[in-house]
């Protein structure tokens, strides 16, 4: 009988096309020494494509969407809204709704849980799908999980995700979606963090976004981040941003937006000890992960919980030498300023 269900001990970066990039990269972290990452699950890709399998009218609908093309945008809003309404309406079958089950009265079932999606082609190196699936925060009761699971299962045919499919020439059959379910965290601050700046791509900086509350209100842009950067274990400048609202956990389940307090407001997110705890944290991922991180993380009960890392796909790559010798390189626009004659006076 093949599992549905894996922890995240069974999955490493080899169980892409199972758990999807988002999954695999948690399966890496819950791995490294000194990294906390709260407990959870991935359903794998296998229960998506079995659902479909056994619904018809999906592949219909597929067969309909594969002849479409980018411009066809009435035509691509309602079949990928047919297909959602499909796959939100298919019962789980039995088998793996107890699997899913049996895994959260492990973990709790009263617990909050949030439910994300992991796609297997997310976060290539050649194409980012990062944020086009659904991900849904503080779900109680496992009733309302197994109905965020369809949910992150249907977004996989939002009419944005379609359509970057159709625009980068992917095949909509080959591409599938896990799912997360992970503890909730209930944050007091929680941020980005990337182990190159990613603004100027230096690799020895690390940059590091953060607010209160929630990182959501951070990456849906509803609110100005905290920028720290640090470089060798030191803090080497501080923006402080007005930070007026922060998105917060309800005692019942779902987030609302809630007011910072004005003498709240100008506070930094982060001391200069966590700021530098973190930047040690990320250190040690990157060294794990081989390349610079984009992490996500979460400042709670007094402890550094880390819910994401992904490769930053947006850096120059670095020309390969075959010395010891230090390096200096410039990007295409410093280049031309090096390269260009000086203006007359």
């Amino acid at each position: 009988m093949s599992s549905y269900v894996l922890s995240f001990q069974d999955v490493d970066k080899t169980k892409t096309m199972l758990v999807g990039g988002k999954g695999a990269n948690l399966g890496e972290l819950a791995k490294i020494k000194g990294i906390r990452v709260p407990d959870g699950v991935c359903i794998s890709t296998a229960a998506l494509k079995r659902i479909m399998g056994e619904t018809p009218s999906i592949n219909e609908l597929l067969d309909q969407l594969s002849l479409l093309k980018v411009e066809d945008r009435d035509k691509i809003a309602e079949l990928s809204d047919k297909i959602r309404k499909v796959i939100e309406g298919i019962a789980i079958p039995d088998d793996i709704r107890e699997e899913i089950i049996s895994h959260l009265l492990r973990f709790g079932e009263k617990n909050a849980y949030a439910v994300r999606s992991s796609a297997t082609a997310e976060d290539l190196p050649t194409a980012s799908f990062a944020g086009q699936q659904d991900t849904y925060l503080n779900i109680i009761g496992k009733e309302a999980i197994l109905k965020h699971i369809s949910k992150c299962w249907a977004s996989l045919f939002t009419e944005r995700a379609v359509t970057y499919r159709l625009q980068n020439g992917f095949d909509h059959r080959k591409v599938y979606l896990s799912v997360v379910v992970q503890k909730m965290v209930f944050p007091q601050a929680a941020g980005i963090l990337f182990t190159a700046d990613p603004v100027t791509s230096n690799r020895r900086v690390s940059s590091i976004d953060a607010g209160f509350g929630l990182g959501e209100a951070l990456v849906s842009g509803l609110v100005n981040a905290d920028i720290y950067k640090v470089r060798n274990g030191k803090i080497i400048d501080k923006k402080i941003s007005a930070k007026k609202l922060a998105i917060y956990a309800l005692k019942d389940g779902g987030t609302k937006a809630q007011k910072i307090l004005p003498e709240r407001q100008n506070r930094p997110a982060l001391t200069d000890e966590q700021i530098l705890q973190l930047e040690h944290l990320g250190r040690k991922i990157e060294a794990h992960f081989g390349c610079p991180q984009d992490i996500e993380w979460c400042w709670a009960d007094d402890t550094f919980y880390i819910v994401q890392s992904r490769p930053i796909t947006t850096l120059y790559p670095i020309p390969e030498a075959n010395d010891q010798e230090n390096h200096v390189y410039l990007s295409v626009g410093h280049q031309q300023m090096m390269t260009d004659p000086m203006p007359p006076n």
